[in-house]
Formats: structure tokens, sequence, C-alpha cells
């Protein structure tokens, strides 16, 4: 099989000795193209042209999440065709990879190799659900183009922290946990709109959800890890189903402690409840709108400010190796 190997020289996890060894690694049973990203967007760049030329039969991402998100875009910039299209695979090298570790791989990027070529002989994959966001048509953001996600989106407060976070990380910090929970306490205490919302969710043929504060959109579970600890903001969201949505109509101090404590302790079973709490599973079409100009994010990749985005659940869109 010939595969194209999109590697992250910047991956947060691996050096660039263990990048050689998983090299040697996959080329001992791939005619390997080898590829290094050298500007944000690259990876989507590479995708596409191996797309576009049939070369491969199967493109790796070796990176974080923001490069898996990539190369899915590069892949499906012509949309789904799951017969036709390369391959995925993953071998996880970021910080936290929601993606590769939701899909049952080994988070250390050795290991996750090893079970890639196991499952290459074998013959094992799957084809998972993305989601698909766009500026919404009437809107100041319709000319906004679509772009997938693999694992969740948000509209709002947390896209607000990863912003906050990316910020940090162009002045020199690490991306680890604890700036993560250092960015979220003091995006609350300067949140805005926490004590009533601006976001309206609106679906074909339903009701509005008037005065969000916060909007999560899952495309599988868990939603993030803590370290080793899942977190699930919408346990019954599948890569098999559309999208769901977890939004919370009020960002109190004592409603944020009780939804905190509710994601550290959530449950492939239960995830946050009660009554400013609003679940919704396998959602084809639905729209997020503010009144105000937001942050938005999608696999973790801050993506500025909108007013309006439109989500599509597309089911069965890209065979992945697992």
């Amino acid at each position: 099989m010939r595969a194209l190997l999109v590697v992250n020289p910047a991956a947060t996890t691996t050096s660039a000795r263990t990048r050689d060894v998983l090299i040697h690694a996959l080329a001992s049973d791939l005619k390997l193209d080898v590829a290094t990203t050298e500007y944000r967007g690259h990876a989507r760049d590479l995708a596409r042209r191996s797309v576009d030329s049939g070369t491969h039969e199967l493109v790796v991402a070796l990176g974080g999440d923001g490069t898996v998100n990539e190369v899915v875009n590069g892949l499906l910039h012509n949309g789904p065709a799951p017969g036709e299209l390369p391959r995925l695979a993953v071998v996880p090298g970021g910080s936290t990879n929601v993606f590769a570790r939701a899909l049952g791989l080994p988070n250390d990027a050795v290991e996750a190799t090893g079970a890639l070529l196991d499952a290459l002989r074998d013959g094992t994959e799957r084809t998972v659900g993305l989601g698909l966001a766009a500026g919404t048509p009437g809107t100041a953001d319709e000319s906004v183009p679509a772009r997938w996600f693999t694992f969740c989106a948000g509209f709002g407060f947390d896209a607000s922290v990863i912003g906050r976070v990316e910020q940090q990380r162009e002045r020199g910090k690490r991306s680890t946990h604890a700036l993560y929970i250092r960015q979220m306490m003091r995006q609350f205490f300067g949140e805005p709109n926490r004590r009533q919302g601006t976001i309206t969710l609106g679906r074909p043929g339903q009701d509005p959800i008037r005065e969000l504060a916060l909007s999560i959109v899952c495309n599988t579970s868990p939603w993030t890890f803590l370290g080793n600890r899942p977190v699930y903001a919408a346990p019954r969201a599948s890569f098999d189903t559309a999208l769901d949505v977890l939004g919370l109509a009020k960002l109190s101090a004592p409603a944020m402690t009780r939804y905190a404590t509710q994601l550290l302790m959530s449950t492939p079973e239960r995830g946050p409840h009660g009554k400013h709490v609003v679940g919704l599973h396998d959602l084809t079409d639905f729209t997020l709108q503010s009144q105000a100009p937001l942050p938005f994010q999608m696999d973790g990749d801050h993506l500025g400010l909108r007013t309006s985005v439109t989500f599509t659940g597309v089911r069965r869109a890209l065979r992945v190796i697992v």
C-alpha cells in the first residue's frame, strides 16, 4: 500500500528521534512518502494534493488534533466519498489527541504506530461520521467556507478559553491541562454573558432554544481528556450518529461549580444535567446564532469571532484505519 505520512514537527509529545523511529517502522510495511508541515494549513494542502493526484491509498497524520483536522479537510475538499478517497490513519503526537483516543488508539505514539501496523495487516477499518460547520446563509458570516471537524466544535465560552490558551502558547507557554484550567477560570470571571446567554439554537421544524451561555457540539464521546481521565459532555455522541449538543443557559458561580463537578464526575452513562442544561442527540441540521459576535472553535482550533454557524452531521464520511 502506498501511503503519505504528514508530520507536524511541532507536535508537543514527539521528539525528532521518536519521529524517525516511527517513520522507519511505517516504511517497513508501506510504500511511504513523508511530508513535513511548514505552515498553518499545510497538512490540509498536502492531503488535498494526495487526493487530486490519486497516488496514495492511505494518509497518515502524525501530530495532534489540529493536524488531524487539517488532513481530514484536505481529504474531504470535494466532499465525502468513503469508497474512493484514501483512508485516514492517525499517530497521536499532540497534548490531548481526542480523536485518536476516541477511536480506541493508544495515546503513546510508538504504541499507536504498532496498533496501526497491526490494523493494516489485519485489514481492519471503520467508516466514521463527521461534523461540517459553515456560515449561515443570510447572515454576516454566510461567506465563511465550510469546514469539517472530527470530534467537537464550540461557540462561546469554551472557544474563548481555547483562544486564551492559544495566546499563552504564542508567548511560549506549554500546552498543559493546568494551563487550560487557569484560562477557564480567567474567562469565567471575565465572561460578560454568563448570567444571560446570547446564543439561540435553531432546528428545522422546532421552536428555537434561546439565551444559551455555552454551546458545545460533539461528534463523539468523550468530549476531551484531563490527563487519562475522559470527560463526557454528551455521553451518547458517537462516530456512528450525527451530532450532539450540550448547552448551558446559566453560568453563575454556583451553576458553574455544579456543572464543572458534573463534567469531572461524568461517565459514559451520564453527563451534565439540571434545569439549565440542554442536551440534544443525533442532530443532522441546526444553527447556532448569537446577538453579538462570539469566539468559535473546531477540534481545539480557535477560528475567530462568528455571529452564526450552521452545522451538519454527516454519517459515514471517511474510512479510518483502527
